[in-house]
C-alpha cells in the first residue's frame, strides 16, 4: 500500500515542541521530535535512522488514528491528494495540537491546517529528510504494525487510489456494450433464420398466408393460433392482424391449394413459432438493456448515432477509450477497411463511409452530399467520443448540440432555408437577379461569356454540292432575265407615247436585236459557271485521291482500261462540243418563234 508522510518543522522556534505528521496506510501518526539539534544537519539525518535504537533518539510516537475500513482511508487520501484535511484528521489535530508547531511535507496542506485550526505548520528541506528516515523505521516505531499487516494495506489503498485517480466506475464498463451488440447481431440472424425456416414449412400447407402477413412476428403467431388452415374460418385474429388482412386470411383459406399435414407435423411448427416468438421477445429486451447501457456509458455519442451505430463503433474500434484515439478520419471509414485497403491497391477513389453510413443524418442526406454529411457528422463524433470517455459530465447536451447543427449544415446543403416560419413574410424566399457572370459563393464576377461574332461568318457564292448546283444556277438565270425585263418594260412604254409608228418598228427591232445579244451573254455566262464547277469538282476528286493515296500505305495498282473503253470515252469526247452547238442553233429558233 501507499504510504505517504507529511512533516513540518521550523529551526528557528525554540520554545515550541515540534510534531511530525505522518500518514499510513493503517492511520495518521503524529511523532514528536525529541532532538532537535540534529535535524541542523540536514545532509547527515539519514545516519540517525540506520538503526532503531538512534532513530528513537529523534523522534517519538505520541498518538496515532486508525483508519475503520478501506473507504474511510480512501476519501482521506484522496482529500491529502487534493490537500485537504478530511474530518477525522481535523478531530485528530485538535485533540492532540495544542500550542506545539505541526511539520507537514505538504505546504498546501499546510496552508489549509492553518486556516481552519489555526497551528503553525512549517516546511523545509529537513522535513523531507526526516520523512524519509520515518519511513524507513516505521514498522519498529509504530507499535502494533506489523511488515505482513502494512503490505496487503498498502495495496488494497494503491488500488482504490488508482481507481479513484482513473475516475473508474463499474457504470462505465464498455464490455458491456461489446458483448450485447454482438448478441444482439447474433439474435437477427438467428431470428430471421427460424423465421423463414417456419414459412417454408407451413407455407406447404397454406402457401397463401406467406404473401398474405409480411411480418415474421405476426406469421408465427397466426400460425401458432391457427393451425390447421380449416380453423380460420372460425378464429378471431383482431389481435394479431387488422381487419382487411383478417377478412383476406379467412377467404384464401377457405380456397386453399395447399397439401394436407399431420397433427405431428402441426405440433413441431408450432413448437418451431414458440422458438421465434421467444428469440423475438429476449431480443426486444436486449435491445432496451443496450439503450440503456449506451445512454449511461456515451450519452453524446447516443444523440449523434444512435445506439445500435454507437455500440457497433465501440465494438469495432475495442472499448470507448481506444476509439477515443482515433481521429475523425478514421471513425468516417471505420467497418469499411476492405474496401479502403482495395481502393488503395488498385488505385481506385476510397470509400466515404463506413459503419456511420448506418446513421440516420447520413440517411436522410441525398446522395450526392451524403460524402459531406458523413465527414461533417464523424468530425462530430470524435469528439464527442471524447468527451464521454474522458470527460466528467454525464450528460448529452453536447451531442444535442452538434446534432442541431448538423441538420442545419444538411438543410443548407440541401438549399433549404432555416429558422423561418411558413406563411410570414420575413419566412419567403428572397428573388435575387440572375447574374450569368457571379460565381457562387465567392461573391466575385468571372469574365462575360464570349457572343457570337457574326462578323466572322464566310457566304459562299456557290454550293459546293454537285445536286444542288444546277437548279440554283438556273433560278439565278430566270432571276436576272426577270429584272432586266422590268427595268426595260417602264422606259419602253414611256417612248411609245413620243414616238412615230416608223420609229416605234425600229424600236422594236432594234430591242429584239438587243434580247438576242443578252440571251447569247447570259447562255456564255452560264457556261461558263459550269466549267468552272466542273473544275472545281475535279480539284476535289485529285485531293481527295492524294488523301486515299496517304491514308492507305501500300495502295493496289489500279487496273488498265480495256481497248473499248477508251473508243467509248473518245466518241463522248467528239459528241459533246457537238451537242452544246446544238443546243445553241435550238434556243435561238425558240427565240426568234417567240418575236
Amino acid at each position: 500500500m501507499f504510504c505517504f508522510a507529511k512533516i513540518l518543522w521550523d529551526p528557528f522556534v525554540g520554545a515550541a515542541a515540534m510534531l511530525v505528521l505522518f500518514e499510513t496506510p493503517a492511520g495518521f501518526a503524529l511523532f514528536k521530535v525529541l532532538d532537535e539539534g540534529k535535524l541542523d544537519k540536514v545532509e547527515d539525518l539519514w545516519k540517525e535512522f540506520t538503526s532503531v535504537e538512534s532513530a528513537r533518539k529523534i523522534v517519538k510516537l505520541q498518538a496515532f488514528n486508525k483508519f475503520e475500513n478501506t473507504s474511510d482511508a480512501l476519501s482521506a487520501t484522496t482529500l491529502l491528494i487534493d490537500s485537504k484535511p478530511s474530518k477525522g484528521l481535523r478531530k485528530f489535530l485538535r485533540a492532540h495540537c495544542d500550542g506545539e508547531t505541526l511539520a507537514v511535507a505538504d505546504s498546501k496542506l499546510g496552508n489549509a491546517i492553518k486556516d481552519k485550526l489555526k497551528i503553525d505548520c512549517l516546511h523545509n528541506n529537513a522535513v523531507m529528510e526526516l520523512m524519509r528516515g520515518l519511513r524507513n523505521q516505521l514498522t519498529e516505531l509504530i507499535a502494533g504494525l506489523a511488515v505482513q499487516d502494512l503490505a496487503p494495506m498498502s495495496l488494497g489503498l494503491s488500488h482504490s487510489l488508482s481507481r479513484y485517480k482513473l475516475k473508474f466506475s463499474p457504470d462505465k464498463v464498455d464490455t458491456m456494450i461489446i458483448q450485447a451488440i454482438g448478441l444482439l447481431d447474433d439474435l437477427d440472424k438467428e431470428l430471421n433464420t427460424y423465421a423463414m425456416r417456419v414459412r417454408e414449412w407451413y407455407g406447404w400447407h397454406f402457401p397463401e398466408l406467406a404473401k398474405i402477413v409480411q411480418d415474421n412476428i405476426q406469421y408465427a403467431k397466426v400460425v401458432k393460433l391457427m393451425g390447421d388452415h380449416t380453423n380460420a374460418v372460425s378464429l378471431d385474429f383482431s389481435e394479431i392482424l387488422s381487419e382487411e388482412t383478417e377478412a383476406e386470411l379467412k377467404e384464401a383459406a377457405v380456397i386453399s391449394m395447399g397439401t394436407e399435414v399431420s397433427d405431428l407435423d402441426l405440433l413441431n411448427i408450432k413448437e418451431l413459432c414458440d422458438q421465434v416468438l421467444a428469440l423475438s421477445e429476449y431480443r426486444a429486451q436486449l435491445y432496451d438493456y443496450l439503450k440503456s447501457r449506451m445512454n449511461t456509458i456515451a450519452p453524446n455519442l447516443t444523440a449523434l448515432v444512435g445506439e445500435l451505430v454507437g455500440a457497433r463503433l465501440i465494438a469495432h474500434g475495442g472499448s470507448l477509450l481506444n476509439l477515443a484515439k482515433q481521429p475523425g478520419s478514421t471513425v468516417q471509414i471505420l467497418g469499411a477497411e476492405k474496401a479502403l485497403f482495395r481502393a488503395l491497391k488498385t488505385k481506385h477513389a476510397t470509400p466515404k463511409y463506413g459503419l456511420i453510413f448506418h446513421a440516420s443524418l447520413v440517411g436522410q442526406a441525398a446522395p450526392k452530399i451524403k460524402g459531406k454529411i458523413s465527414r461533417s457528422l464523424a468530425a462530430k463524433t470524435a469528439l464527442a467520443i471524447r468527451y464521454d470517455a474522458l470527460g466528467d459530465g454525464q450528460d448529452n447536451s453536447m451531442g444535442l448540440e452538434n446534432r442541431v447543427k448538423l441538420e442545419a449544415r444538411l438543410r443548407v446543403l440541401e438549399g433549404r432555408e432555416l429558422g423561418h416560419s411558413a406563411g410570414s413574410t420575413k419566412g419567403k424566399p428572397k428573388i435575387e437577379f440572375y447574374d450569368k457572370d457571379r460565381k457562387k459563393g465567392a461573391g466575385a464576377l468571372i469574365t462575360p461569356a464570349k457572343t457570337y461574332n457574326t462578323s466572322a461568318d464566310l457566304v459562299l457564292g456557290q454550293a459546293t454540292d454537285p445536286t444542288t448546283k444546277k437548279p440554283a444556277n438556273e433560278q439565278e438565270g430566270a432571276l436576272l432575265k426577270k429584272r432586266k425585263h422590268e427595268e426595260i418594260e417602264p422606259t419602253s412604254t414611256e417612248k411609245l407615247s413620243n414616238e412615230t409608228p416608223a420609229d416605234q418598228a425600229k424600236d422594236e427591232g432594234e430591242k429584239r436585236k438587243k434580247k438576242k445579244k443578252k440571251m447569247v451573254e447570259a447562255d456564255d455566262i452560264s457556261l461558263q459557271i459550269a466549267s468552272e464547277e466542273q473544275g472545281k469538282k475535279k480539284k476535289k476528286k485529285k485531293d481527295a485521291k492524294q488523301e486515299d493515296e496517304l491514308l492507305t500505305p501500300h495502295p493496289l495498282p489500279k487496273e488498265e482500261p480495256s481497248k473499248k473503253e477508251k473508243k467509248r470515252k473518245q466518241v463522248k469526247d467528239e459528241q459533246a462540243p457537238d451537242d452544246t452547238a446544238h443546243k445553241k442553233k435550238e434556243k435561238k429558233k425558240k427565240d426568234k418563234g417567240a418575236h
